[in-house]
C-alpha cells in the first residue's frame, strides 16, 4: 500500500481488480526517438528497472544506425514508425499534419513505405509494422492504403475508430501540451488511469500511455518512476508489449 493521497485511488483500484481476478492491462508508447540521448537513456533505465515494454515511435528520416546500436543494449524496446519526417504539410491557418490531405495521397504513401522499410532494414525484428502519425493526425484516405504498403496496425491518440487495420491507440497523455507544456497534475492523471481502467473492465482498451522522453520535465519522470513501481507490487498489473496487442487484434480479440 502507499500513504501517498494521490496514488492511493489507483492502489484502491488495483486491489480490485486482483480480488475479482481482473488484470489491469497497460502499455507505453514514446514519441519522436532519432537518436541516443540522456533523456532516451533515462527513459529506456527506467522502463527496464520495473520490466515495462515501450515502444518507440521513430522518425525514418532523421534516424540511422546509432540508434540501432542503443537499442541493442534494450531488448524490451520495440519500433514503430512515425511518419516519415514529422513534416508539416497544412497550411498555417489548420492544425499540423504530415499524413494529411494536403499532398497526392501517392506521394504520402510512398514515403511511409519508405519510412517502414528504413526501420525494418535498420532494426530488424525489432521493428513492428505500426505507423504512429505525427501529431496524432492523418488522413482517412492515407489510412486506407496502409495495409497495402506493408502496415499491420495503426496508433493515433483517443478512442478507436474503424480502419481498415488493427488500430491500437493511446489514450492517456501524460504531457500538458495547452498549458504548461510540462508534465500533467499527477493527481488528474491518476484519475484519467482509473477511468480508462473502468472503460477496459467494460470491454473497452488497456491503458495506452504516452510519453515523449525528449521533452519530460521532471514532474514527468516522477510520475512515471512512481507509476510503475505501483503497478509493480500487485500481481493485477501487466504492461503488455506491443506485440501482443497486435496479435490480439488479429486474432479478433
Amino acid at each position: 500500500m502507499t500513504s501517498d493521497p494521490i496514488w492511493q485511488p489507483l492502489v484502491e483500484e488495483l486491489a480490485r481488480r486482483q480480488r475479482a481476478g481482473r488484470k489491469a492491462e497497460f502499455w507505453l508508447r514514446d514519441d519522436d526517438a532519432v537518436d541516443p540521448t540522456p533523456a532516451l537513456d533515462r527513459l529506456l533505465d527506467l522502463t527496464a528497472e520495473f520490466a515495462v515494454p515501450v515502444t518507440l515511435a521513430v522518425i525514418p528520416a532523421q534516424t540511422d544506425g546509432k540508434l540501432v546500436v542503443r537499442l541493442d543494449e534494450a531488448p524490451h524496446a520495440t519500433v514503430a514508425i512515425h511518419g516519415w519526417a514529422h513534416r508539416n504539410h497544412a497550411p498555417e491557418d489548420q492544425k499540423k499534419q504530415e499524413l494529411g490531405a494536403h499532398r497526392p495521397r501517392g506521394a504520402v504513401l510512398d514515403e511511409l513505405a519508405r519510412g517502414l522499410s528504413h526501420v525494418t532494414g535498420l532494426h530488424g525484428a525489432r521493428a513492428v509494422p505500426v505507423l504512429v502519425p505525427p501529431w496524432n493526425r492523418i488522413d482517412a484516405g492515407v489510412v486506407s492504403g496502409l495495409g497495402s504498403i506493408g502496415f499491420a496496425a495503426l496508433s493515433v491518440f483517443g478512442p478507436p475508430k474503424p480502419a481498415s487495420l488493427a488500430v491500437i491507440n493511446s489514450n492517456v497523455d501524460i504531457m500538458d501540451w495547452h498549458g504548461t507544456r510540462g508534465c500533467r497534475d499527477h493527481g488528474l492523471l491518476v484519475q484519467a488511469i482509473i477511468a480508462q481502467l473502468q472503460q477496459a473492465f467494460d470491454g473497452g482498451e488497456p491503458v495506452g500511455l504516452l510519453t515523449h522522453h525528449l521533452v519530460h520535465d521532471e514532474s514527468a519522470w516522477l510520475f512515471l518512476e512512481r507509476l510503475f513501481a505501483v503497478t509493480a507490487r500487485t500481481e493485477a498489473c501487466a504492461w503488455l508489449p506491443i506485440s501482443t496487442l497486435i496479435e490480439r487484434s488479429a486474432a479478433g480479440a
